[in-house]
């Protein structure tokens, strides 16, 4: 991990990633997928291989998990009968990451939100299961705008609600769909190692890596006043 800096001295909001960033939730999607596919009659997956499909919405997860030569039919029916499997069970396993709930809690007052892939029902229901909702200002999911990551339509609605410009924000996730995110709407970009997507980011480098969410607050604004303005 580089050195702390003044270089994000004039960030004053973050905007996170969800799955394999705050919440490490792998096992119940996996255990979802393998369960969507015995309805339909499939072989379940490995589930290294299932989570390599996270991170695109559950649409793609689920249609990557059938393959090439399942027709639309079956991949409605499939992410129909995921979707409830998943909203039944999806804190089974799931839990927050080593670190999160540290840094968030030293980050109170920061302006903060949620944008992920994932759909935003979901999203909000775990954050709400877990104890997290409450440092959020915004949680957005897949659904939630016309087009999903790395599309920047979604951290650009939030510049405008935040009242940011992009200099002043810092998106941080686990994959090249987060970093692209970043890219695409001008703001500054966290990577950490150890979620879903993170033997990615060598190919697509953040402006900062961390292995533990802690390793960021060196770098932001010590001054309280500064982070909520």
């Amino acid at each position: 991990m580089r050195q702390p800096s003044d270089r994000f001295s004039e960030v004053r909001a973050l905007i996170f990633d969800l799955d394999g960033t705050l919440i490490d939730s792998k096992l119940d999607l996996a255990l979802a997928v393998n369960a969507a596919l015995e309805e339909l009659g499939r072989a379940p997956l490995a589930h290294d291989t299932i989570f390599s499909y996270v991170g695109n919405g559950a649409a793609s997860l689920i249609a990557q998990s059938l393959g090439e030569g399942a027709t639309e039919e079956d991949c409605l029916r499939t992410l129909e009968f995921f979707i409830k499997y998943y909203s039944v069970h999806k804190l089974d396993h799931t839990d927050v990451y080593p670190g999160v709930r540290e840094t968030l809690d030293t980050l109170k007052g920061m302006p903060m939100a949620v944008l992920t892939n994932k759909p935003v029902g979901a999203s909000r229901g775990i954050l709400q299961g877990l104890g997290l909702s409450e440092h959020f200002r915004f949680v957005y999911g897949g659904n939630s705008f016309e087009r999903k990551k790395p599309d920047p339509m979604g951290v650009e609605s939030i510049l405008r609600e935040f009242g940011a410009a992009p200099a002043q924000v810092m998106f941080v996730g686990d994959s090249e769909i987060d970093v692209l995110t970043a890219r695409n709407a001008g703001t500054w970009v966290c990577g950490v190692t150890y979620g879903f997507g993170s033997h990615r980011l060598a190919d697509y480098p953040p402006d900062i890596l961390v292995d533990n969410l802690t390793e960021l607050l060196p770098h932001l604004s010590s001054d309280p006043v500064a982070r909520q303005r």
